[in-house]
């Protein structure tokens, strides 16, 4: 990475940073959600996140798995800035069709992750974007889903990492970027 470039990323992350909510006790007392909504009205800096993702894994993927909710936001936007066709990862029974699932837990429960059976082809490098990484059983499980179809991961792209947590140490050898990475 060039000067300009590694300085341009710094910028990303300190205007995301400037623009996150904390939200306290919210799903459920002693959670602390990071809430994406400012980042998000911004289209400039929509933008300028998803062309940091997208450059991130240039050339090295085909598809962009986008996990629900605030992940397809921004899985479409990079998909979008790349040029790539987008697959849905999505919770239970929100899917038409046969689909692949699998069970994961979060920081504050448990749930499960469908795609459709058609939507990856084997052989594809995907990479999976999500909004958080924090205990990383969400990317997890839709690394699951991307192999269980055939498909490579090429990679994980989230927003920001919530230090602490093992998100980054449970996804192992998977390439994770992160605007907002752990410790910052």
């Amino acid at each position: 990475m060039n000067l300009d470039a590694l300085t341009d990323r710094r910028r990303l992350a300190e205007r995301i940073r400037d623009s996150i909510r904390t939200v306290p006790d919210f799903p459920r007392p002693g959670i602390a959600f990071l809430d994406l909504c400012p980042v998000f009205s911004q289209p400039d800096l929509l933008a300028a996140l998803a062309g940091a993702m997208s450059d991130a894994f240039s050339g090295a993927f085909d598809r962009v798995l986008a996990v629900e909710a605030r992940g397809f936001v921004v899985g479409t936007a990079v998909a979008r800035h790349a040029g790539r066709p987008l697959v849905l990862a999505r919770k239970s029974g929100k899917l038409p069709g046969p689909v692949e699932s699998v069970r994961y837990d979060l920081e504050y429960g448990s749930a499960e992750l469908q795609i459709q059976r058609d939507a990856l082809r084997p052989g594809e490098r995907v990479i999976v974007v999500d909004d958080v990484l924090a205990t990383g059983g969400t990317m997890a499980a839709a690394g699951e889903l991307v192999r269980r179809s055939g498909a490579t991961v090429a990679g994980c792209a989230v927003v920001v990492t919530i230090p602490g947590l093992g998100g980054e140490r449970r996804l192992g050898a998977e390439k994770v970027f992160s605007v907002l990475p752990t410790g910052n």
